[in-house]
């Protein structure tokens, strides 16, 4: 199996919402990587976060689970036996796509796939539960029934990944913040032309907030402990305990 390379905004195309659509799907291992600085690190940690935090005879769940990467993450850092990686996606054409990654990647607990809605999955008897990058498309209204899902389906000493991309409440620092992250993609072969339309098409898409505002929300929730652990430019993963 090969991914392709991103090449959906290199040429003037009509203005849409973006959607995790088939032609996204074929491309979004390229696009993650030229497009989300630290992603590698981020996945890394997350099998390690696995290792350390998951326990015997119990779930985890990657949520928008994409093409897998954070499942295969889990599925290789768990250490203990009778546990379960549970995948969401309400994308049909990126879980097809998940299902082949996940068929041709070797790992070793359990993944389990689900094509739904997150904010409305049940889920129990969790260990750990991964968010990475995908809070910021779900609308803000429904963001802390989700959080208080999770938190309620999280074993005492459960941990949650939260991995988003942010904004700064200083308009000088949040400029500042997506000049370097343009300057990234630039540096990873996108044009000013895909930057601006790929910007465009995330606009009321892709709703971002401050860390300021995640950490108050989970510790109001009920997490005994919730900081920033890895950041680099406007992207950024938090670790929740409860």
């Amino acid at each position: 199996m090969s991914d392709k390379p991103d090449t959906l905004f290199s040429s003037p195309v009509k203005a849409m919402p973006f959607a995790f659509d088939q032609k996204v799907a074929e491309v979004f291992p390229d696009m993650i990587k030229r497009s989300v600085p630290g992603y590698p690190i981020m996945i890394k940690h997350i099998e390690k976060f696995a290792s350390k935090y998951v326990k015997q005879g119990t779930n985890c769940y990657d949520l928008g689970c994409s093409l897998g990467a954070a499942s295969l993450a889990m599925s290789q850092g768990i250490q203990q036996n009778g546990c379960k990686v549970i995948g969401i996606d309400n994308s049909e054409a990126m879980l097809t796509r998940c299902q082949q990654h996940i068929d041709a990647f070797k790992h070793q607990t359990e993944i389990e796939l689900h094509l739904g809605d997150v904010t409305d999955f049940p889920m129990s008897n969790a260990s750990m539960v991964a968010l990475n990058f995908t809070l910021q498309f779900i609308d803000k209204n429904k963001r802390v029934e989700l959080l208080t899902a999770i938190y309620e389906a999280l074993n005492p000493g459960g941990i949650l990944v939260l991995s988003e991309k942010v904004s700064f409440d200083d308009p000088q620092m949040n400029q500042l913040m997506i000049d370097v992250h343009h300057e990234f993609k630039k540096e990873n072969g996108y044009s000013d032309l895909e930057i601006s339309q790929k910007r465009n098409s995330l606009e009321n898409v892709l709703i971002p907030e401050t860390l300021p505002e995640h950490l108050k929300r989970l510790k109001t929730i009920g997490f005994k402990t919730a900081d920033c652990w890895f950041q680099q430019f406007n992207f950024m993963s938090i670790v929740a305990i409860k």
